[in-house]
């Protein structure tokens, strides 16, 4: 579970941040990073945290998401709007299990978590390779953070401890790719498709999104990526 790291952007209630971090520890983690959080340090944190200020005193803070994720191999991020575009959607449990699935001693996971009103903005889930929805009543969706942090947590928990024989992953000998390269690939992708004039900048549509998508579901490894770039 040391590998996991839960991600709250722009968090605007301190309480919010001590309440995650009681969730997380409840479940075995204590790897937070806060990305622009409107007050932290704060006495209110901490006071809901009760008894995890080892995990708010860890949490590193960060001026942006892309940075918060530039170590991470693999991306979820929380969202309640399901979009019409082909970035996988998966349920809480699916995303306990994928993770624990993914789980290995050389690959940084991080699961991320929007703004309280908001949510992520469309910018910030194209940096997720996949989105997790936790379903609930149609007619009622109105989950706290920390609750929402609580039900991943969970399930990841439950997903790695029912574990009965260690992961073997499928492709041993090749390197996995960190957030930050995918970026610095995806900047260079753009810059090459305006060149051609394959991309017009003043008319973009969705083309980069759809292209995004595509390569987080193809997950290529170092070697791949060097021979796309």
């Amino acid at each position: 579970m040391k590998n996991i790291r839960i991600v709250l952007v722009e968090t605007s209630h301190p309480g919010n941040i001590g309440g995650c971090a009681r969730a997380m520890k409840n479940m075995g983690l204590n790897q937070l990073a806060l990305v622009n959080p409107l007050d932290f340090p704060s006495h209110e944190a901490s006071a809901r945290a009760s008894g995890a200020d080892d995990v708010l005193a860890q949490a590193t803070v960060y001026q942006s998401l892309s940075s918060a994720l530039a170590d991470c191999h693999w991306v979820f991020g929380c969202t309640a709007r399901l979009r019409a575009i082909s970035t996988p959607v998966i349920d809480a449990r699916d995303c306990g299990q994928t993770i624990a699935d993914k789980l290995s001693p050389d690959q940084n996971i991080a699961v991320v978590f929007g703004r309280e009103n908001s949510g992520l903005s469309n910018e910030e889930l194209d940096l997720c390779h996949q989105l997790v929805h936790i379903p609930g009543n149609k007619a009622y969706q109105s989950l706290n953070l920390a609750a929402a942090v609580q039900v991943l947590s969970y399930e990841m928990f439950m997903a790695v401890n029912q574990q009965h024989t260690p992961h073997v992953p499928a492709r041993q000998t090749v390197s996995p790719v960190t957030n930050d390269e995918m970026e610095n690939f995806f900047q260079h992708l753009y810059q090459v498709l305006v060149a051609i004039r394959f991309l017009n900048p003043q008319k973009p549509k969705k083309l980069m999104q759809r292209l995004r998508a595509f390569y987080h579901r193809a997950q290529p490894d170092k070697t791949e990526l060097n021979i796309l770039r």
